[in-house]
């Protein structure tokens, strides 16, 4: 695989870095942890958010969805500022103590949101969470740096089944938890994600030495400069606009997905909930056990191109769903979106030097926030026009018929990329 690497460049494209004692088993295991207990700490609130909305508001569920569509905006829009920030911190003074922050930073919002008396402090609490939402960003980069370039998509995928098995899990336990107390989950939630901070203390070792970090840089570290600063490696700004199209086509299973059941099919809530641990449970198959053999036999650029066809498919598939039983092949076929990002990732990370790679880590989380702002509203116009009697044509699935179309779209994209950029990389024509 060909690259380019800017002069001046402290360390050759994806090198692992370490300083003070190698990273052992705990480096990993300490970040898998921290995905999955980020994720069960979200997943934790979802079932009681929309009732303490309600009971801090003082109005009605209905309305209550208005204030968490706001909260949501509110994380997203913090995210997108924040993540170049921390993903350049991080090239400056290590991987560990923002990562370590971070958790510590995410746990407070949690307490916070837990002693809730009004809105005000819920939205607070989603402003400090946002800017502090590095976790995925910094993880992705000390993976990066701790793993040989062949073995990253599968390290990489390792993080989607760790956020797969917390998806799981959290909901359910957030469930269970607020039938006692409703606030009760947040503090759960706090209380595991301040208990990986004492973790890492003890295990995490660094993995940037200091010979190899860069100064930070204002210009830089803000989500215009970031991506701008990756404007030197061709194939990274390249997949990032097939990143785009990715996410705005992903989010249209968290923006409308529920919704649509419940439409067409008018399902229970204890059926969304066996069909949302299903979405997590292949999900987190296809990271944990698909990715790394996947990638060997095909190469990363088909695997991508795999992946993106398979996504398609299952978004087609839930376009035209006539009957409800069609949903659960379409969540196994849909799995298979577990297999683009840890390969995209991998080949981006390669592309860069081992003293950029929070920074590229931050700017694809930046561009992730950025498309959270928009697209879900995309989607949800989009299903709202359609599914209303009024409109031209009565399509309920045209928010997946859409998201099928851009997951084709990405796929020439991703394509076009791998194939002139990087034409000696596996399987990229």
């Amino acid at each position: 695989m060909t690259v380019e690497t800017p002069q001046g460049s402290a360390s050759a494209p994806g090198r692992g870095l370490t300083s003070g004692r190698p990273p052992g088993r705990h480096a990993l295991l300490f970040i898998l942890i921290t995905i999955f207990i980020d994720t069960v700490a979200f997943g934790i609130i979802i079932p009681v958010l929309p009732k303490l909305i309600a009971e801090l508001g003082d109005t009605t569920i209905s309305d209550a969805a208005g204030y968490g569509g706001l909260l949501m905006f509110v994380f997203a829009l913090m995210q997108f500022i924040f993540a170049p920030i921390l993903g350049g911190l991080s090239d400056r003074f290590g991987r560990r103590p923002v990562l370590l922050l971070s958790l510590a930073v995410l746990g407070i919002d949690y307490i916070i949101m837990g002693f809730a008396n009004s809105i005000f402090w819920l939205f607070l609490g989603r402003l400090v969470a946002g800017a502090a939402a590095a976790t995925f960003a910094t993880s992705n980069a000390y993976i990066a740096d701790i793993t040989p370039e062949e073995d990253r998509a599968q390290k990489f995928g390792l993080i989607g089944a760790a956020w797969g098995i917390g998806f799981v899990m959290g909901p359910a336990i957030g469930g269970l938890l607020g039938d006692i107390d409703p606030r009760l989950p947040f503090f759960v939630a706090a209380g595991l994600a301040l208990a990986n901070v004492v973790y890492g203390l003890l295990v995490l070792p660094e993995t940037l030495a200091p010979e190899n970090r860069r100064s930070f840089s204002i210009k830089r570290a803000n989500p215009v400069g970031a991506i701008r600063s990756m404007s030197s490696y061709p194939i990274v700004i390249g997949l990032f606009g097939a990143y785009v199209l990715y996410m705005v086509a992903h989010d249209v299973n968290p923006s409308v997905w529920t919704y649509y059941v419940l439409h067409k099919f008018e399902w229970s809530s204890a059926q969304i909930g066996v069909a949302l641990a299903v979405v997590g449970l292949s999900g987190a198959i296809v990271s944990g056990t698909a990715v790394g053999p996947t990638v060997k036999a095909l190469g990363e650029a088909r695997t991508a191109y795999l992946g993106s066809i398979l996504t398609a498919i299952s978004f087609f598939g839930y376009a035209f769903a006539s009957e409800d039983w069609m949903i659960y092949p379409c969540i196994v076929i849909g799995a298979g979106m577990g297999l683009i990002m840890p390969a995209l990732r991998s080949v981006m990370s390669s592309a860069v030097p081992g003293n950029a790679q929070g920074e590229l880590q931050g700017a694809i989380a930046s561009i992730q926030g950025l498309t959270a702002i928009f697209s879900p509203l995309i989607m949800t116009q989009t299903f709202r026009y359609f599914s209303s009697p009024d409109a031209i044509v009565v399509f309920p699935g045209a928010s997946f018929f859409l998201a099928g179309t851009l997951m084709l779209a990405t796929l020439v994209v991703v394509f076009g990329v791998l194939r002139v950029r990087t034409p000696d990389l596996p399987g990229a024509s």
